[in-house]
């Protein structure tokens, strides 16, 4: 019988663990995966020398890094330099609501985008790492908006209106803890020092160690018995 034919899936990959993993996930699963990254004017863009490295290792059919400036918008200590991120000594001290780290409307835009890379590559499967346990209270991370989004994009495309409901986000990640993200990439065989989460690196990427993102990748290793690679960038 001849061999099936690939499967392309678009994957969001900012260079962070969650990312990926879910972009060995897709891999694993049969999808040719293209990654796409994205330079949004972010204070943490080492993360991208990070994607560069992840799609070559768990390799990834192409790789895009799209330019677009949220830091023209503000709001957001990933984006505003006024705006001071966070700093805590444990994830017991990490602050209710939405943080200000969150950047306003980024999981859309980014999902919008990569849904038009989507419909150029004819694939019908977009992979995104969001979270909805361990995570720092993004509202465009939650299970309620992947499914909205999923609704649309099948709705505002050429693919989704000729054939209706082809179009899937998958987000495997959304249900899992942190300890248990981190399980399934190395058993998958994800290099988790070729990842960066840190929302405010130090010179040369090393991680800061007490923004968000670090403390909930840090208990994440210590709950695995591991120490996080990203401290010893």
């Amino acid at each position: 019988m001849p061999a099936a034919p690939p499967r392309p899936a678009v994957v969001l990959l900012s260079g962070g663990l969650d990312s990926a993993t879910c972009l060995a996930i897709a891999h694993a699963e049969g999808f040719t995966p293209h990654a796409i990254s994205f330079r949004y004017g972010q204070r943490h863009e080492f993360e991208l020398d990070c994607a560069r490295q992840v799609a070559q290792r768990i390799g990834s059919a192409s790789h895009r890094i799209v330019d677009i400036n949220l830091a023209q918008f503000g709001g957001s200590a990933l984006t505003d330099a006024a705006i001071k991120v966070p700093k805590s000594e444990s994830v017991d001290q990490l602050a209710a609501g939405i943080p200000v780290t969150y950047v306003p409307a980024r999981n859309t835009v980014f999902l919008s985008l990569a849904l038009a890379l989507a419909e150029t590559l004819n694939a019908r499967d977009i992979f995104v790492g969001v979270n909805a346990l361990d995570y720092s209270g993004y509202p465009d991370c939650r299970p309620e908006f992947i499914a909205a989004f999923e609704r649309t994009a099948n709705l505002a495309t050429k693919i989704g209106v000729e054939q209706p409901g082809a179009i899937r986000i998958h987000a495997p990640l959304i249900d899992l803890t942190k300890a248990q993200i981190i399980a399934r990439g190395l058993a998958l065989g994800v290099d988790y020092s070729e990842t960066n989460s840190c929302y405010d690196p130090q010179t040369g990427g090393k991680a800061c160690g007490h923004c968000d993102a670090c403390l909930l990748r840090l208990r994440g290793f210590e709950e695995n018995g591991l120490r996080d690679p990203a401290l010893a960038v």
